[in-house]
């Protein structure tokens, strides 16, 4: 049986934690930023862990890192 492959946009985009979480980046930061709250644009650093149906989507892109 061939390996099944990963999605490119997927390893690009996603990492795995230990617990098998998946973090990304944070959405809504690319442009427009003067529009935007202080606050949002604080809180919206860095990465977070994505909820759980998003979690099941980007699993199904990466089928080795479960």
């Amino acid at each position: 049986m061939p390996k099944m492959k990963t999605k490119s946009s997927a390893k690009k985009r996603f990492k795995v934690t230990g617990t098998g979480k998946i973090m990304a980046g944070q959405a809504g930061k690319r442009h427009g930023m003067i529009k935007r709250t202080k606050k949002f644009i604080r809180d919206a650093r860095g990465t977070a862990v994505l909820s759980e149906p998003d979690q099941k989507i980007a699993k199904s892109y990466m089928p080795y890192d479960r």
